[in-house]
């Protein structure tokens, strides 16, 4: 068991490095767009996504995503290579795993939240797997774009937070 963990692991890391290395040699499709938004979650215009389950929307642009994106690979990627959890695998960031976190983490607001103040997937304590992303950190903006990649990887990146690629 020791062993299929670190495999997958060492597999998930080589994954990751394969997508910076081919998204970073790509040319832009346009400034401050990071290619991997374009070409693997196909973002090329503002997208709505759901704030808090309510109904109320945000339009982020492809360039909010990619501020995301570069936070995640800052802040995230030591833990959460391709929507995996390294330290739980068993908590990914697949959409199925976030929606049924409690409280859900699936929308914006909730995820942020969670960035904020990250508890465990039961809701019931505190957690310190995760960083905590306070307004010193962080600005509202930047952790809401963070939030916004992602939830869009999840929703459109081929094998984001599942165990087969």
């Amino acid at each position: 068991m020791l062993y299929t963990f670190f495999t997958r692991s060492l597999f998930l890391v080589f994954v990751a490095v394969l997508v910076v290395y081919n998204s970073t040699s790509l040319p832009a499709q346009a400034a401050n767009i990071d290619p991997y938004i374009a070409r693997y979650l196909h973002i090329t215009e503002p997208i709505a996504l759901d704030m808090d389950g309510q109904g109320n929307i945000r339009l982020f642009s492809p360039s909010e995503l990619s501020i995301g994106k570069q936070l995640f690979e800052n802040n995230c990627i030591n833990c959460h290579v391709g929507g995996a959890t390294l330290p739980d695998p068993q908590v990914s960031l697949s959409l199925k795993t976030l929606a049924g976190a409690k409280p859900p983490r699936d929308r914006i607001n909730a995820l942020v939240a969670f960035m904020r103040q990250p508890m465990t997937y039961d809701g019931s304590q505190e957690t310190y797997w995760c960083r905590q992303l306070s307004p010193n950190f962080l600005s509202q903006q930047q952790v809401e774009s963070l939030a916004a990649f992602v939830l869009t990887a999840a929703q459109k990146a081929p094998g984001w937070g599942t165990e087969n690629f």
